[in-house]
């Protein structure tokens, strides 16, 4: 009987420190991450799979997983590296804590705008350069089994949808593909300053993402520095369908797929 117990014991133990390990190495270095929006098509895709960089910008008591954040009393941020302007970005959302993730846009002090479309930083206009469409098929997509927004009004099931897509060149050089679906209420906004240690985050589909163009609780708003989880750099795996294993709708183009 006492080795049987003996047994047990041991096993108990060795997925108790199985779990700590994987805790330790989610909380410190890389959390998975399935993209469940179209917020940041054409860059990433509904059912793309990827790994947070936790150590690219330092760690808050945020970048523990939220049941067991009471284990890391971290005041502001550790190690901190800052973000730069472009990167794609997972942060907790500051009022509906759930991961999001979007291109970051404003630095702290930066004043940006957007006039008819155009992105303004610090009153410089970031090119648009068109890029032909992004087309793809109208049907149900991801878990949740939303459709796309189409550019081409009145799209059936199995029909062509079709968006406008443009690069986008940042003022500092840094390009990335932006998306157009028409006319959005966020198209035009008021000069937004952002405040010191915070930033200011948009989606590259711009007419289908709540970013920092508009406040919380509805949108992401200014989003504070203790809130960032990590920056992605890479798509790991890609899954069209509503379940992973479903490997007739796997992305095989788009496996180990650089984030640009």
């Amino acid at each position: 009987m006492s080795k049987a117990k003996d047994s047990v014991t041991e096993t108990v133990k060795t997925v108790v420190y199985a779990l700590l390990i994987a805790g330790i190495f989610r909380s410190l270095f890389f959390q998975p991450f399935f993209i469940p929006s179209s917020s940041m098509k054409s860059t990433l895709l509904v059912g793309d799979f990827l790994f947070v960089n936790k150590m690219s910008y330092g760690f808050s008591e945020y970048s523990c997983p939220s049941l067991v954040r009471f284990l890391c009393p971290i005041s502001g941020r550790i190690l901190a590296s800052a973000p730069e302007r472009g990167d794609v970005v997972v942060f907790e959302h500051p009022t509906q804590h759930r991961a999001f993730v979007k291109r970051l846009i404003g630095l702290p002090g930066d004043k940006i705008q957007m006039k008819n479309g155009v992105l303004f930083i610090n009153g410089e206009e970031a090119v648009q350069t068109p890029d032909g469409v992004f087309s793809e098929t109208f049907a149900p997509q991801g878990a949740a089994g939303n459709t796309p927004r189409c550019s081409n009004q009145a799209v059936g099931l199995g029909g062509e949808c079709v968006k406008e897509r443009f690069i986008e060149t940042f003022p500092n050089g840094e390009s990335h593909h932006i998306l157009n679906i028409g006319q959005s209420r966020v198209d035009d906004t008021p000069v937004f300053t952002v405040p010191d240690a915070q930033y200011f985050f948009m989606g590259d589909n711009r007419d289908n993402s709540a970013d920092s163009r508009i406040a919380q609780p509805t949108g992401v708003g200014f989003v504070p520095e203790k809130f960032l989880l990590g920056r992605v750099d890479r798509v790991m795996f890609s899954a069209a369908g509503k379940r992973l294993f479903y490997f007739w709708t796997w992305r095989l183009d788009r496996f180990f797929k650089e984030i640009v």
